[in-house]
């Protein structure tokens, strides 16, 4: 069962810090916690504290995601606000999902809901442009009855199931299908199976690097990605043990080696080596059916390697980290000060209340 409960609370900038008498909004932990936790994380200064922590921008904001709670602040016109439900993985419903090869797929699936929800839910309060409006006029019959039915709650379910059902097919038919049809149309008397597999890859990494890099042009997409720096920021301050304040957060890199822009690459590199050991196909219809039916297979071995690379830190996984990282310069910017101040209000929203029990390795 899920308990919501959302606050208002005035903006005001450094609030993260200063605002800890307030029971709502911008608030800090209470001094005692944050000196037990901080003590516990600093006997850990010798080995690397990775937490399993995890965020995503949204619209003027950020969800983090701890071990048993869901945050979500946004920087309303109105001021801060903030909604927390509690949540249980999956995993511990069932423990069959939790195991090597289904993990992946499900956590995958799951993101994909959430981070959906997330985004529906902050775009209520994002302001739109005023706009001359035309003369008003009596709303049709249809509009009236559309207005009617969404206003139930399984209806707006409905809504976001259709919204990420409509979002995932685009993602897999512009990154996925699209590249093996037009590596298809090239005859096998022309490039070998493995050769044409292996140029499907690349077509398939310049689709999303050119995809990133114009999405990263777009003025309000700019500041989503700022948010994601600063939820980069605000974690990486978490890990090193530091206090949680805007010039802390600022110090650390806006790249952060478990990021989900790193898997969308690792993604795209298992592809390759997953669809050069098949018997290649010279249907085009069997390619892309093969192409729908192994995309389980390359998510699940994706989330193996990602999560065998994120409890090692050596030269070997530090190198094959370094593309992932390169990509975070698309999807990431420098934030500002109230970006700082909104992630750091998301992410002491999740913290456990045990220090240490959001420790990666007992997730993943």
């Amino acid at each position: 069962m899920t308990t919501e409960n959302a606050a208002i609370v005035p903006c005001c900038r450094n609030a993260a810090i200063k605002n800890e008498n307030l029971g709502c909004g911008l608030q800090g932990q209470p001094t005692l916690e944050k000196k037990d936790r901080q003590g516990k994380q600093n006997k850990k200064q010798d080995e690397t504290f990775r937490t399993m922590i995890g965020g995503q921008a949204i619209i003027e904001g950020i969800m983090m995601r701890g071990p048993d709670k869901i945050a979500m602040v946004v920087r309303a016109p109105e001021g801060v606000v903030t909604q927390e439900r509690e949540f249980v993985p999956y995993k511990d419903k069932h423990p069959v999902l939790g195991w090597p090869f289904v993990r992946g797929v499900i956590g995958f699936v799951d993101s994909m809901r959430l981070g959906m929800r997330a985004l529906m839910w902050s775009a209520e309060y994002y302001p739109e442009e005023e706009q001359a409006e035309p003369p008003a006029r009596e709303p049709s019959r249809l509009s009236r009855w559309l207005d009617k039915k969404l206003e139930s709650e399984a209806a707006q379910k409905a809504v976001l199931t259709c919204s990420m059902v409509l979002g995932v097919a685009l993602a897999v038919g512009i990154f996925m299908l699209l590249p093996a049809f037009l590596t298809g149309l090239i005859g096998r008397d022309v490039i070998g199976g493995v050769w044409r597999n292996l140029l499907e890859g690349l077509v398939r990494l310049v689709i999303l690097l050119g995809y990133l890099f114009l999405v990263s042009r777009m003025k309000d997409i700019q500041r989503v990605f700022s948010y994601h720096g600063a939820e980069h920021k605000t974690i990486a301050c978490y890990e090193a043990g530091a206090e949680l304040s805007v010039d802390n957060v600022r110090r650390y890199p806006r790249l952060h080696p478990r990021c989900g822009t790193s898997f969308l690459l690792t993604v795209v590199i298992i592809s390759i080596f997953v669809f050069s050991v098949m018997v290649p196909f010279e249907s085009m219809w069997l390619r892309l059916a093969s192409r729908l039916v192994l995309l389980p297979v390359v998510v699940a071995i994706s989330y193996e390697v990602n999560r065998w690379v994120g409890r090692h830190d050596n030269l070997f996984t530090r190198v094959l980290r370094a593309p992932g990282l390169w990509m975070q310069h698309l999807t990431t910017n420098e934030p500002d000060d109230t970006m700082i101040e909104v992630g750091i209000e998301a992410l002491q929203r999740v913290l456990p209340q045990n220090a240490g029990d959001d420790e990666w390795g007992k997730y993943n």
